[in-house]
């Protein structure tokens, strides 16, 4: 069945294997028979800054509140029309690609400020007026996917669980758990290229047939298997109950590892 796709890009170079990525993509999910929306980030000329700007017509002119003011401009239509344009893309979509170069680990600022901006309080967060009770698996997004595709320019070894810059699944953690899983979407494992720097074409190559691979189960794949806040895991206090992931603490304890997804690793290795 026929989906819409909205590909969300921060790469500003045409020849860029994160370009080529993109292209790949367009290509792939149109031939799958879905409908493709595309937010080209440098080309829109996108205004990353999240400031006094944003709201044209404050509730409070004395002193800025963003979140406040953001609920108030969502909720009144009072939204720049930018922002409203993109809200209208995610919300129209079944799935939502984000791919980009990762720059000093993370994205590009310019995709930060797109979702700094875009996800508005009673939308991304604070949604339904009930403050935190819709999140981390529940909000405005449940039922779409998501999904990050990265160009990684250093080696795979650097990002390996004893690697010098930490392992990608956890450096990403951020983006996938909290910018993505938080407001309701089904996360799924990220798609990273590594190596870029020293990048061969057949390395390029057998990296576009990789992701044409995993465009395929867009919509079928297993997403990560985060915690839900509502799910019995948490205590009323956002905590982990003491018999759940007994022993661990930090990052990984928020990820529900059966046997079968322990010996997974959560994004896609593609090396040169």
């Amino acid at each position: 069945m026929s989906k819409k796709v909205l590909i969300i890009h921060a790469q500003p170079e045409p020849s860029s294997l994160t370009r080529q990525l993109v292209e790949v993509s367009v290509e792939s999910l149109t031939a799958q028979g879905h409908e493709v929306l595309q937010s080209d980030l440098y080309a829109m000329g996108w205004k990353a800054t999240f400031d006094e700007h944003d709201f044209p017509e404050r509730a409070n002119t004395q002193r800025l509140s963003f979140g406040a003011e953001s609920a108030h401009a969502y909720l009144h239509g009072r939204q720049t029309a930018d922002v409203a344009a993109e809200q209208a893309k995610v919300i129209a979509a079944d799935a939502v690609i984000f791919q980009f170069p990762l720059w000093w680990f993370g994205m590009p600022a310019i995709m930060k400020g797109w979702i700094d901006r875009v996800w508005a309080a009673g939308l991304a967060h604070g949604y339904k007026g009930a403050g935190n009770a819709y999140r981390y698996g529940d909000g405005a997004f449940k039922g779409k996917r998501a999904m990050l595709s990265v160009s990684v320019g250093g080696p795979a070894e650097d990002y390996a669980p004893r690697g010098i810059d930490g392992p990608l699944e956890q450096l990403l953690f951020p983006i996938t758990h909290g910018s993505l899983y938080f407001p309701g979407f089904d996360v799924l494992p990220t798609f990273a290229v590594y190596g870029t720097g020293h990048l061969t074409a057949a390395g390029a190559d057998a990296a576009k047939e990789v992701w044409r691979s995993r465009l395929e189960g867009l919509f079928e794949d297993a997403p990560i298997p985060f915690r839900p806040q509502n799910g019995g895991d948490y205590t009323r206090t956002n905590e982990l109950k003491p018999h759940v992931a007994t022993g661990q603490t930090g990052i990984m304890a928020h990820i529900a590892y059966s046997e079968e997804t322990q010996a997974q690793p959560l994004e896609t290795e593609v090396l040169s």
